[in-house]
């Protein structure tokens, strides 16, 4: 699937966290101001979160022995006919949802750009010098207002035309035009989603409710401009980016919302409700990655050794004697002053492991995977010695990383005051299908 099919399904996500939001606690009060600010920021912040990613760390609780590795990603795929097949089927069903959707963003886009035209059009054509009143005929609503005009129906009497005039002067002082813009721009682009035609619903009611708000607030009676409404309420057809006076489907609302009791300033504090919302979603879609090391360990090696189990001595307490036994008995050290040597050095140590690294075909074909992590020493003799699984993902994973661990060849021993010693290694080997 495409980024922007994924970014777009992260915005839905959002749009739909914060709709939730707003339907639940807010949408009943008629803090309008409040509102309308919330459902703009709303759809502008599902925008630009879903472009934050928070690296969060798993910290692994397992005894840090030695040098640590760095992490060796053996990538695999399942078997080939399975593998091609799914790498067909899933192109061809990205490609086909990637088509239907510039297919839906190229006809809202067309739409939303008629719209414009056909508004600058009549503006150009009807536009009287010095004035922002713009009489109409033809359309089949009582008017409606948009870039700072007012469009009003040459049918209207003159009472109705005032109290309509007033009801748009109302929208544009609060520039509530810009407010359906951003939107329809957003809308175009989630057409998809049904959640942001729910946002584009709400913040018109908003935007009525703040507009007959102010003119009843000015003298209005309620009786005489809720008969003017009903009078109104069949002349219905607006533009898409204009307040409508007589948008039917908000009708009832709008009677309901002028004699609503105010609500109270505690109802602000509802806003919280959408900080676990966000927090939520921001944890959904961030990455969350294993951490071996601990702040102890600088460029993979450990400044002091770990608590027991198992002891591990420091240097200093170690006295190196030869017995019958040989080095071999003595407990590896975590740190010594000069530390083992893969031939070619470090870099070519994890080419090996990689390159080495089968990924065994039974965790392909039931598509396991995961991180195994290793423990080892390299004796006095720079052998591989001591292999363990200190984390296991699955048997087969398992092994073949102790395999290709104990395939090693032989380093250049590490040494402490100028004799050879025993140190402990760690590598984390993760298996991958792709």
């Amino acid at each position: 699937m495409s980024a922007l099919l994924i970014y777009m399904i992260k915005v839905s996500v959002y749009l739909a966290g914060f709709y939730l939001v707003y339907r639940l606690f807010l949408s009943r009060d008629t803090m309008y101001s409040r509102n309308r600010t919330f459902i703009l920021l709303s759809v502008i912040s599902a925008l630009i979160l879903p472009l934050i990613t928070i690296q969060t760390n798993k910290p692994i609780n397992i005894p840090v022995f030695g040098k640590v590795l760095s992490e060796i990603f053996v990538t695999g795929a399942q078997n080939d006919n399975s593998s091609s097949f799914s790498n067909s089927t899933t192109l061809i069903g990205s490609r086909w949802l990637s088509i239907i959707y510039l297919t839906g963003l190229i006809l809202f886009g067309f739409k939303l750009i008629i719209d414009f035209l056909e508004l600058f059009f009549l503006i150009n054509r009807k536009e009287k010098r010095g004035s922002r009143i713009i009489r109409f005929h033809g359309f089949n609503t009582a008017g409606f207002s948009a870039f700072g005009y007012v469009f009003i129906n040459s049918r209207l009497t003159s009472e109705e035309a005032y109290e309509i005039i007033k009801h748009e002067q109302n929208h544009l002082s609060h520039h509530h035009s810009f407010d359906i813009v951003i939107v329809e721009f957003i809308r175009v682009f989630q057409w998809f989603n049904p959640v942001i035609h729910l946002f584009s619903r709400s913040l018109r009611a908003v935007h009525e409710y703040q507009a007959d708000e102010e003119c009843i607030s000015f003298g209005t009676s309620v009786n005489n401009y809720q008969k003017l409404l009903m009078n109104q309420v069949f002349n219905s057809k607006r533009f898409t980016i204009s307040n409508s006076f007589s948008n039917p489907s908000l009708i009832k609302k709008r009677m309901i919302m002028m004699t609503k009791r105010r609500s109270k300033s505690m109802a602000n504090l509802k806003l919280l409700m959408i900080l676990p919302v966000i927090a939520l979603l921001m944890l959904t879609f961030s990455t969350c990655s294993e951490q071996i090391q601990s702040s102890e360990i600088q460029a993979g090696i450990m400044t002091e050794p770990p608590p027991p189990p198992p002891p591990v001595p420091a240097a200093r307490d170690i006295v190196i004697e030869e017995t019958s036994t040989g080095m071999e008995d003595t407990e590896p050290f975590v740190v010594v002053e000069e530390m083992p040597v893969f031939p070619g050095g470090e870099q070519e140590l994890l080419e090996y492991i990689a390159e080495n690294t089968i990924y065994p075909e039974s965790a392909k074909v039931n598509g396991i995977q995961g991180k195994v992590i290793i423990k080892f020493a390299v004796d006095t003799e720079g052998k591989v010695t001591k292999e363990s699984v200190l984390k296991g993902a699955d048997p087969d994973l398992d092994a073949e990383a102790l395999r290709v661990v104990r395939t090693m060849p032989r380093f250049k021993p590490g040494r402490q005051d100028g004799k050879a010693v025993p140190v402990w290694y760690m590598v984390p080997i993760n298996f991958t299908l792709k």
